[in-house]
C-alpha cells in the first residue's frame, strides 16, 4: 500500500476537504500497538461570538518546516512509530474539519501525549492565521499564536 505521507513523519497544509480515514490508514505498522488521532473542526462559537465560517491563511514554507520539526520532536520525545498532521487551508464551514494528528506508538500512553504535544506545538508555532466571519457580519484575523480574548485582535466590523 502506498502511503499518503511522504514519510513516517509528515506534515502537509490541504486545500481540500481531509478524509481522516485514509489519513490513519496511512500510519498503520505492526510495531505499533496504539493509534490516537486529533480532528480539530469548525465550531459556531469562539470567544462568546457566534461564528459562521472560518478561512484559513499560511505561510507555507515556513509551516511545512515548522511543522516537520514539530512531528520529529514527538517522534524523539515519545518513541513513536509514526506521526502526522496536515492543516486546512482555505474558506471552512462549521463542522469542517480544519486540522487533523494522527500519532503510532508501542504503547497508549505516549501516543496519547504525542498527540497533545503535536497539536499544542502546532497551535502555538506554525504560521497559519484563521479569519473569523461572525453572525454579526465582523470579521476578525487571529494568528497561530493568538490565546483568549484574540491576543487584542479586534473584530473588524461588516463594510
Amino acid at each position: 500500500m502506498t502511503s499518503i505521507f511522504e514519510s513516517t513523519s509528515s506534515f502537509r497544509l490541504a486545500a481540500l476537504p481531509l478524509d481522516p480515514s485514509a489519513l490513519q490508514r496511512a500510519l498503520a505498522d505492526p510495531r505499533a500497538g496504539a493509534c490516537v488521532t486529533f480532528e480539530g473542526w469548525v465550531r459556531n462559537r469562539n470567544e462568546g461570538q457566534p461564528v459562521l465560517s472560518l478561512e484559513y491563511e499560511a505561510y507555507a514554507p515556513l509551516a511545512v518546516s515548522e511543522g516537520e520539526k514539530i512531528l520529529a520532536e514527538a517522534r524523539t520525545k515519545f518513541s513513536l512509530v509514526a506521526a502526522a498532521c496536515v492543516h486546512r487551508t482555505g474558506h471552512l464551514q462549521l463542522g469542517d474539519l480544519a486540522v487533523w494528528v494522527g500519532v503510532t506508538a508501542e504503547h497508549r500512553g505516549a501516543a496519547f501525549e504525542a498527540c497533545h504535544y503535536i497539536i499544542d506545538e502546532a497551535k502555538a508555532r506554525l504560521p497559519i492565521w484563521k479569519k473569523e466571519h461572525y453572525a454579526s457580519g465582523a470579521t476578525a484575523w487571529i494568528n497561530c499564536a493568538t490565546r483568549g480574548e484574540h491576543g487584542g485582535a479586534a473584530a473588524i466590523p461588516p463594510a
